[in-house]
């Protein structure tokens, strides 16, 4: 008898292509389409009804069945909001991380296993490998598309349940085979953006959902040079929109800090300026994906944002529980409220949310509050 994949389909190249993948393995395989925003919503308009039709077409192409869910209460209550709360506090939260963590290897995982599924399946660039019944997450084979990062805060049950078809590809394979079957979405362009924002003005959104209030922008050596938008529209270490060409020496401005109480936002001149860089971070809600908290001290490497190269650092585990990374050497723009992903080697330790971050030079320590 055939096992059961459970494969969520967003309408693109990859998760179509682990659909033919997965039937060409000789899995039965159910496709599934997670609606988790609401689209007609005046400000949150997504693709949702396009990418689910597109989905729809490639399951009619290879003769698997298809379906859609409605996850958007789940997404609005796990995800949705704790996007927004985190913004009130003055951090940059990454969605994806907890839209992984809450919805795919989570209410889609119970929702799949109701339906009798042996498996669930995803189109992302990461792999799994089982040892002495211990279940590993490692990086995807191209290491341009390698999306374990937004993957590094889910578990065992997961992923003793999860296969990722395409892991093992490299980008331009995927296409290939894309072409080749003549599958519908073949050459359909790569989405960018956060799902409930889409490629749309990002700004804009989230003037619909938080109050913005003008300030004050200051240098940090505490002079005036302009006003501000809003904190929640400044990420540390943001070069683009600051709006102060001109000024100074003429060398760009960054995002330093901001300090929430008094709405200052706290600039600085020069990419090399010392207030833009940190020598370790505190990590909250540590997850490790074996389930398991490794010994401590642990030298590995971590990322702070996707895309990052890896950065060499010692873990220890506070008293409180909270992670200590400390950097080999100085790192720019880490930033409250990313994930600190760990790796060793290929492998995939775990994830832990940015709470806070020890700047290069003290002084600069009021910019961290």
């Amino acid at each position: 008898m055939k096992k059961r994949v459970i494969l969520g389909m967003s309408g693109g190249v990859d998760s179509s292509v682990s659909a033919l993948l997965l039937k060409e393995a000789g899995y039965e395989v159910v496709g599934l389409f997670m609606k988790n925003w609401d689209e007609k919503d005046e400000y949150g308009v997504c693709t949702a009804t396009e990418d689910s039709d597109d989905a729809r077409k490639v399951a009619h192409q290879l003769g698997i069945a298809y379906y859609t869910i409605n996850f958007e209460k789940q997404y609005w209550d796990r995800v949705f909001t704790y996007f927004l709360d985190e913004y009130k506090k003055g951090r940059t939260p990454n969605p994806d991380v907890m839209c992984n963590q809450e919805i795919k290897f989570n209410a889609f995982l119970d929702y799949a296993l109701k339906l009798d599924a042996d498996y669930i399946a995803m189109g992302h660039y990461a792999q799994v490998e089982e040892k002495n019944g211990k279940y590993y997450l490692l990086r995807g084979e191209d290491k341009n598309k390698d999306q374990s990062y937004f993957l590094s805060r889910i578990g065992q049950k997961a992923l003793s349940k999860t296969i990722f078809p395409v892991g093992h590809l490299e980008k331009k394979q995927v296409r290939k085979l894309a072409e080749e079957h003549g599958l519908y979405t073949a050459k359909k362009r790569d989405s960018t953006g956060i799902c409930f924002i889409g490629e749309r003005n990002f700004d804009e959104f989230l003037d619909k959902y938080l109050l913005a209030k003008q300030g004050d922008m200051l240098a940090v050596d505490g002079n005036k040079v302009g006003t501000h938008s809003g904190l929640i529209h400044y990420t540390l270490g943001q070069r683009k929109g600051i709006g102060l060409g001109g000024i100074g020496t003429g060398e760009p401005w960054f995002v330093a800090g901001k300090d929430l109480e008094k709405n200052i936002l706290y600039v600085a001149q020069g990419k090399k300026h010392p207030a833009l860089y940190s020598t370790s971070l505190i990590g909250e809600s540590p997850k490790w994906i074996l389930e398991e908290t490794p010994n401590m001290p642990l030298k590995c490497t971590a990322k702070f944002r996707y895309r990052q190269s890896d950065i060499p650092v010692t873990v220890n585990i506070l008293d409180n529980g909270n992670l200590h990374i400390k950097y080999d050497y100085p790192v720019k723009a880490v930033t409250p409220g990313q994930v600190a992903v760990l790796y060793q080697d290929e492998v995939c330790l775990g994830g832990s949310i940015i709470k806070s971050i020890e700047p290069l030079d003290k002084k600069y320590s009021y910019l961290n509050q």
